[in-house]
């Protein structure tokens, strides 16, 4: 009887203590899927430097699942902000993950040809912006005949609109949720 009322008492104690680490991650998947809508949104409104605090403020949250899709956008957000080193590797970052990725991966390669591009690095640059038009045909690559001198950098490509990211958020809830370990 004793040895029952053990393992009763240690099942009860797991939940205890499961319960606030499933609530955390849930917690900080949350939060970094609203600071990433919120830096989509502010690029949007032209508000880069914000933007990027947002990006940043999203990443530091180390949710996994989101890092492709923050970075990918963050470059896009470097890009506009002139920091072109910093925007290459921000889109390195995303293409470095695995998965089915096809959006990401298609901004990924677009704001990485618009910051080769920006540095001169022309071939780079026609290669990137060719591989993101065959991950998605409606990104066509901006005309590199312009002299860089008036060239004005390529409005900032993101993933998703804040809508539409949140609306995959809920769906990767549910999805956590359904598939996490049952207790």
């Amino acid at each position: 009887m004793r040895s029952v009322c053990k393992i009763i008492s240690f099942v009860v104690l797991l939940i205890l203590l499961t319960v606030p680490i499933v609530t955390a991650e849930s917690d900080q998947l949350n939060t970094a899927g609203a600071l990433y809508s919120k830096s989509v949104d502010l690029a949007n409104e032209g508000k880069y430097q914000e933007a990027l605090v947002a990006a940043d403020e999203a990443l530091a949250r180390n949710v996994s699942s989101l890092i492709p899709l923050i970075q990918a956008n963050r470059a896009g957000i470097l890009v506009m902000l002139g920091d072109y080193e910093d925007a290459v590797n921000a889109a390195d970052v995303a293409l470095s993950s695995s998965g089915n990725l096809t959006t990401t991966f298609s901004v990924a390669y677009y704001n990485k040809g618009d910051a080769l591009y920006h540095l001169g690095r022309i071939d780079e640059a026609r290669t990137a912006f060719s591989q993101a038009h065959v991950l998605d045909p409606s990104l066509v690559p901006p005309d590199m005949s312009v002299p860089l001198a008036t060239a004005v950098p390529a409005p900032t490509k993101s993933p998703q609109s804040g809508i539409t990211i949140l609306g995959g958020f809920a769906g990767a809830c549910a999805v956590y949720l359904y598939f996490r370990p049952k207790i």
